[in-house]
């Protein structure tokens, strides 16, 4: 447990602690927010928290520590330690440290209505610029102004960019960055510190990339943030990835598979070994397509283990394991210790060299199916890819079972999308974009009579709402398999591939924007 906070596990091993310690945190406090002083050292005050996660805990904690001048450290402490722990209070007189409890209510009861002012509409007669209520406001209520805002925004991450003059605050919706805010220079530090702290990351270390992460609750809804620092020359950048626990019950149908596409996959992962690869940028959905694979095993009768950098979900019946390239714990020395566990099926998050290649065909040799992404332009490209990375070629055609790729486009709104006419320039456009296909396969394309186009509205000012996936698979077969020991080129296989039906994500794409899935114009961005 203490691995997954990223802090130290504090035992107190039926100590009590001295009342000149315990002085630091009301009992009160310490009942309501699950946190107690273990210690002071070397003028830092030592702080046991039961769930290091609770931001309202972290938020009282900063209040008092901001009253009592004296910075703290956070460890995590057991439910039983705890409970052990608080009687210690017994014999402390409550006047020791009365009133904090009172202050650390009326500070969160203005944090809400801060929040509420900075989210109220603007009208005419009431012009309060964002920028004064951010100078007004404690750096803890702009903090949850901005993840608030994003929550409800649908926002998949959180850019806090400083410039010369100014902060800009970026939110990443479908895929497309807007500015969402942009305070004064001034509050800068005390933002990322105050992220910091939520992410228990060194406060007075701004020189190298900090890696953390928190969990929030807003009207119902609990999201994990991982954050990332990066020094830049006007200070640290912030980006905060907003995870949504809601992605692991996601499907091959959420991700926008057809039941065709869906049926490859399926007879894929029923195979008792071999390597399943999937291509693609970054930000293209490949580990949600990896996650909703996952979802279709049978975790119960399988040992099921991933590595992963870094974890993004919570995976039930899944053995995930985080790699730390910093302690040399890197995914090919976690695939050897994972081969070592006995597994049936093993998920690697990532090939970045040849080592972790080499191993994860060696593994689907012996007896497991492996999952993996590779980033390469296609699918085809993966053959040749692996080849460049030293994997011999007379090791693929009996491992790789099926190679994907997959890009995301925007999906059309459906109150914004307008059919039109589909001219003789775009059937032609059609036409050759379809002509290498066999005619036993071009004639299940239906005929094209009208595309859908996209237009702003009212209820969706862009047109489009939420992203789909375009697919395109490559299956393993005899013929694939001569092809690849004899002369493993991406046009000979893409000729070969062609020959049997295999489809490129830009005709994926074509295909769905036939249906008004997604506008015609996204088609040429692929």
């Amino acid at each position: 447990m203490d691995d997954y906070y990223n802090i130290s596990l504090k035992k107190l091993d039926d100590k009590k602690i001295p009342f000149e310690v315990l002085k630091y945190v009301p009992l009160e406090s310490a009942l309501n927010y699950l946190f107690l002083p273990v210690a002071v050292k070397d003028g830092v005050l030592e702080v046991g928290m039961v769930n290091p996660d609770d931001t309202e805990a972290k938020d009282a904690l900063q209040f008092i520590a901001s009253k009592t001048r004296m910075p703290f450290k956070i460890y995590l402490l057991s439910k039983k330690d705890f409970d052990l722990a608080v009687k210690s209070y017994e014999g402390l007189s409550s006047g020791d440290s009365a009133g904090v409890v009172g202050d650390i209510q009326t500070d969160i009861r203005e944090a809400e209505q801060t929040v509420a002012k900075f989210n109220k509409p603007k009208s005419e007669e009431t012009t309060t610029s964002s920028a004064n209520i951010i100078e007004e406001a404690p750096i803890a209520k702009i903090v949850t102004v901005i993840i608030q805002n994003a929550l409800s925004g649908g926002a998949s991450d959180i850019h806090i960019e400083p410039t010369h003059t100014t902060l800009k605050v970026r939110f990443r919706v479908d895929g497309v960055l807007y500015t969402s805010l942009t305070p004064p220079m001034t509050v800068h530090e005390a933002m990322v510190a105050r992220i910091k702290i939520l992410s228990n990351l060194k406060l007075d270390e701004k020189r190298v990339p900090q890696d953390g992460r928190f969990s929030y609750s807003y009207e119902g809804r609990k999201a994990d943030f991982r954050i990332s620092t990066f020094p830049t020359y006007w200070g640290e950048k912030i980006v905060m990835r907003i995870l949504d626990p809601e992605k692991r019950k996601v499907s091959l149908d959420t991700v926008g598979m057809t039941p065709a596409q869906q049926e490859i996959v399926k007879r894929a992962i029923k195979r008792p070994y071999g390597l399943i690869l999937i291509t693609g940028p970054t930000g293209s959905g490949k580990t949600t397509t990896l996650y909703a694979m996952l979802n279709m095993l049978d975790r119960e009768k399988n040992n099921v283990v991933s590595l992963e950098d870094p974890i993004e979900y919570d995976m039930p019946g899944v053995s995930q394991s985080q790699v730390r390239p910093e302690i040399n714990y890197t995914f090919a020395n976690g695939l050897r210790s994972i081969l070592r566990q006995d597994p049936d099926i093993v998920m690697v998050g990532e090939m970045r060299d040849k080592e972790t290649a080499r191993l994860a065909i060696q593994a689907s040799l012996t007896g497991h199916l492996v999952l993996s992404t590779l980033h390469t332009n296609n699918s085809i490209g993966a053959i040749p890819r692996l080849i460049d990375m030293g994997v011999e070629p007379y090791l693929l055609p009996p491992t790789l079972v099926l190679m994907m790729a997959q890009r995301l486009i925007p999906t059309t709104c459906e109150d914004a999308k307008v059919p039109e006419p589909a001219d003789e320039s775009i059937r032609m456009m059609i036409e050759k974009q379809f002509a290498d296909l066999p005619e036993q396969y071009r004639k299940n394309i239906p005929p094209v009579d009208k595309i859908y186009r996209v237009h702003k509205t009212a209820t969706c000012p862009s047109g489009t709402k939420g992203r789909t996936g375009v697919f395109e698979f490559l299956e393993m077969d005899r013929e694939l398999e001569r092809i690849i020991l004899k002369n493993p080129g991406e046009n000979e296989i893409y000729r070969y591939a062609r020959s049997k039906g295999f489809m490129t994500m830009k005709e994926d794409a074509l295909l769905k924007s036939f249906q008004g899935i997604t506008p015609f114009e996204e088609v040429n961005k692929l």
